[in-house]
């Protein structure tokens, strides 16, 4: 049986280098070839990246037309050309774009496979469900199993928690080992009872409470009582003398890494202005935190700390909170 012929079509200004390394990977080693292997990217994209281009074998088809969306015109044009002309296979789409829906469907149609790879979080599901199979990589290289939902994604990448330690028998004199004792110092809740006091420390505070203590039906002597009052004004100066003059203030909470990419992108916002919801959502997708068809209003209210949007109903303005 004859190898599938597999072509891929690969959205330069979309995806990043990670993820075109990636797909090449992971088509390779489940069909053990590619027939195809072609970039759409604009001519500064095409210089930027020629080495991993030549390092892939892929072939660059640079697009010189002026448009936002000129770039995803030209890979819907050859896919289609591709898919009634050349017939293959398997058409892989490597790309986290929504707007490649119509194409996916279209090439369907024609009885082709449409195999569609990008970064996890950045395609909308309604997008994904349409491929034949949609495979999602995550920043440091990872697969995401596909059909894998977001609630167990976030359940693997919970830290797992270090088991308990072993009550020690009574009686027991030997030393918990460093790692554990480090355990306790950073649960609190798990720290051993404190030793108790010697019978010295245990009766030194004790003497205080003796000689306030009179007889039943008996008026206290004025030696006892100038006594008490004389321990009494001594703890209060040695609690006075111990306790800092004022509170410290509280540290301000140490704001995301991606509030701070962002805060660094837009300056304006550093300098206590209130920027345009359109220059924010630039910047988000300039920095890659925000997907093409992305909210950046849903982006900006994960953080209420950091941003304040106006008005309230309609938010078009962000300011950076205090």
């Amino acid at each position: 049986m004859s190898a599938p012929k597999v072509m891929l079509l690969i959205d330069a200004d979309n995806v990043s280098v990670d993820v075109i390394e990636q797909t090449v990977a992971h088509l390779l080693a489940e069909f053990g070839a590619l027939h195809g292997r072609r970039a759409y990217c604009n001519a500064e994209s095409a210089l930027k990246h020629q080495a991993l281009f030549k390092r892939l074998g892929i072939r660059p088809m640079v697009n010189l037309a002026a448009g936002k969306n000129s770039t995803d015109i030209a890979l819907a044009v050859d896919a289609l050309e591709l898919a009634m002309c050349e017939r293959p296979d398997v058409l892989a789409i490597a790309s986290s774009d929504s707007d490649f829906a119509p194409l996916v469907t279209r090439v369907r149609e024609k009885g082709c496979r449409v195999l569609g790879f990008g970064q996890d979080g950045k395609t909308g599901e309604s997008t994904v469900a349409l491929y034949d199979r949609y495979v999602q990589f995550t920043a440091r290289g990872r697969l995401v199993e596909e059909g894998e939902t977001r609630a167990a994604r976030g359940r693997r990448r919970a830290p797992v928690s270090a088991p308990a330690t072993p009550a020690t028998p009574p009686g027991t004199t030997s030393a918990p080992p460093a790692r554990q004792a480090r355990t306790r110092r950073a649960a609190p809740a798990a720290e051993p009872a404190p030793p108790q006091a010697s019978p010295v420390e245990a009766v030194a505070p004790a003497a205080p409470k003796r000689k306030t203590r009179a007889k039943r039906g008996s008026a206290p002597a004025a030696a006892d009582v100038a006594d008490v009052m004389a321990a009494l004004l001594a703890e209060d100066v040695e609690a006075a003398m111990a306790s800092p003059s004022a509170p410290t203030p509280a540290a301000p909470p140490a704001r995301a890494d991606e509030v701070q990419r962002l805060i660094a992108a837009a300056p304006e916002l550093q300098q206590g202005q209130t920027v345009d919801l359109n220059r924010v959502a630039e910047a988000l997708r300039k920095l890659g935190l925000l997907g093409k068809n992305a909210s950046s209003i849903r982006w900006l209210r994960k953080h209420p700390e950091a941003f304040e949007l106006s008005p309230a109903s309609k938010p078009n303005k962000v300011r950076l909170r205090d």
